[in-house]
């Protein structure tokens, strides 16, 4: 393949520009921001989770409150109607009265029991809320920093992207001054080699794989027309002549 030496020249441009390209989207990929915003997604989701669990517990409590509230109001109804005929006097029989003042006793002590069971109940219901209390700042400092951190990954995107548009804008000027076949060969490169397919030739040494060229390799560069595309012998890079490739 042949092209103008100043063509060749213009890769080193082309290739610097697309280095540019290549360490932006690696900084766009890598910002510290991305892995403290997973870690951030993972809190809340633990958080979610034991917000969940503890509404549920306090659900439960709920309900248990509810049926031993309900247990006492039943007994404390059927100790109140055993009183009431208690007073009224139409219970004569001595030993229906000492049955009906045994019911009332053991009444009351079963009342005194479940409402014990009520008390322990509110009491559990008060620490769940704490915990749930608790549970839900977590939430909302989670929620923050992740909403922060957001802003600050969105506005380190903005910088990155008004680079890459404006150095994207450069590359378009010095890909129209490469003829399209060596432009083509060069793309081909790019994928081949990681994003590096021209490589200046700097005091004998390929730039591209930083190995010097023997002295049979360097003569046939030197021999070689200057419109010659040259080719590292190692890397297969495009090698590109300087002033400074010490031929």
């Amino acid at each position: 393949m042949k092209a103008a030496p100043e063509a060749q020249m213009r890769l080193l441009d082309l290739q610097e520009l697309d280095s540019r390209l290549d360490r932006l989207a690696h900084r766009r990929r890598t910002l510290p921001e991305l892995a403290e915003i997973t870690k951030v997604e993972e809190r809340i989701g633990g958080v979610a989770d034991a917000l969940v669990a503890a509404q549920t517990e306090i659900s439960d409590i709920d309900r248990e409150q509810k049926k031993a509230e309900q247990d006492v109001d039943q007994v404390r109804a059927r100790a109140d109607r055993d009183q009431k005929r208690l007073d009224s006097g139409q219970v004569s029989s001595a030993r229906d009265l000492e049955n009906l003042q045994s019911e009332i006793v053991s009444l009351q002590k079963r009342q005194a029991d479940l409402e014990d069971i009520v008390l322990e109940v509110m009491e559990r219901r008060e620490e769940a809320e704490n915990r749930l209390r608790t549970v839900e700042a977590d939430k909302e400092a989670a929620d923050k920093e992740l909403t922060e951190l957001a802003e600050r990954r969105d506005a380190a995107y903005r910088e990155i992207d008004g680079e890459a548009e404006l150095v994207r804008t450069a590359r378009a000027g010095v890909a129209d001054d490469i003829p399209g076949d060596l432009l083509k060969l060069y793309e081909k490169l790019r994928e081949q080699h990681r994003g590096v397919a021209a490589a200046a030739l700097l005091r004998g040494q390929c730039q591209g794989c930083h190995l010097q060229l023997n002295t049979v390799e360097l003569n046939a560069i030197r021999a070689a027309a200057k419109d010659d595309v040259i080719r590292c012998e190692e890397c297969r890079r495009i090698l590109v002549r300087t002033p400074e490739s010490g031929l």
